[in-house]
């Protein structure tokens, strides 16, 4: 039930659907001679839209997530196992097309070959099945072995764990596949800016991990005022950072997670 609600929810409330339906309540509007309605409706999503395209809003909100965890320095002498959360791969095109077309989150899957190189003997875990409400698309687990392996990465090294649709079931679901020896040095692999939130998920669900964030989406140095980034990538930005702040007090509200905002 979260799985749907959540899906359904960030649908309506994602900046730039909502905007369109504010225009839309706003042309409903004018049609009945709502004038106070349509010129608010108006005003609220052309503010939305200016926020998210021509300021640097979303950069901002995104500093604190993506600096809340830093690698290890150094880095670990030794690593027992590599796990990467899904969310890299073009599902879709994947689906028909059959090859390993990456998305903006595909840095996670580059950083775990490279990690796979710098640690031989640590096994590869990809989590991520198909985690979309309406579109069919290939899950990052049975997309990822053909991308890893033509990376040089060995077969025998891969575990993958294909059901979870979400960031609390790849936890959940992880930890229930392995088995964790005391002692041990599992990395955990994802963007910047959502280690937060699951490295809250992976402690709760009794699973110690070391932080190793990619897919840094700011330099970190960006100041208020207008966008020092393209439209596209504000807009982006914004949309993303809303949907983990969002994610973060909805999984800490309902007992996923111990801590609003996780802390090293």
């Amino acid at each position: 039930m979260f799985f749907f609600v959540s899906k359904l929810f960030w649908f309506v409330a994602q900046p730039l659907n909502f905007s369109i339906l504010l225009m839309g309540l706003a042309f409903f509007a004018v049609w009945f001679s709502w004038r106070r309605i349509a010129m608010t409706a108006s005003a609220s999503a052309f503010l939305i839209l200016g926020l998210a395209v021509w300021s640097s809003l979303g950069a901002l909100l995104l500093h604190p997530l993506e600096d809340r965890f830093q690698r290890p320095s150094p880095a670990p002498s030794h690593v027992d196992g590599i796990i990467v959360l899904g969310g890299g791969f073009e599902g879709g095109v994947n689906l028909v097309r059959g090859g390993y077309e990456l998305n903006a989150s595909g840095d996670r899957f580059v950083e775990t070959a490279v990690l796979a190189r710098r640690y031989p003997e640590a096994k590869v875990v990809v989590t991520g099945g198909g985690g979309t409400l309406v579109l069919e698309g290939e899950g990052d687990a049975a997309t990822a072995p053909r991308l890893l392996t033509a990376l040089g990465v060995s077969a025998d090294r891969l575990v993958l764990e294909n059901e979870s649709r979400n960031t609390y079931e790849n936890a959940q679901f992880t930890k229930k596949l392995l088995d964790i020896k005391p002692g041990e040095t599992w990395l955990l692999v994802t963007s910047a800016f959502h280690m937060p939130r699951s490295v809250g998920l992976f402690r709760k669900a009794g699973f110690h991990v070391v932080p190793w964030p990619a897919d840094y989406r700011t330099s970190g140095i960006e100041y208020p005022g207008f966008a020092q980034d393209n439209p596209i990538d504000s807009l982006q930005n914004l949309t993303i950072v809303l949907k983990e702040w969002v994610g973060l007090f909805a999984y800490w509200a309902t007992g996923r997670t111990d801590e609003l905002l996780p802390s090293p």
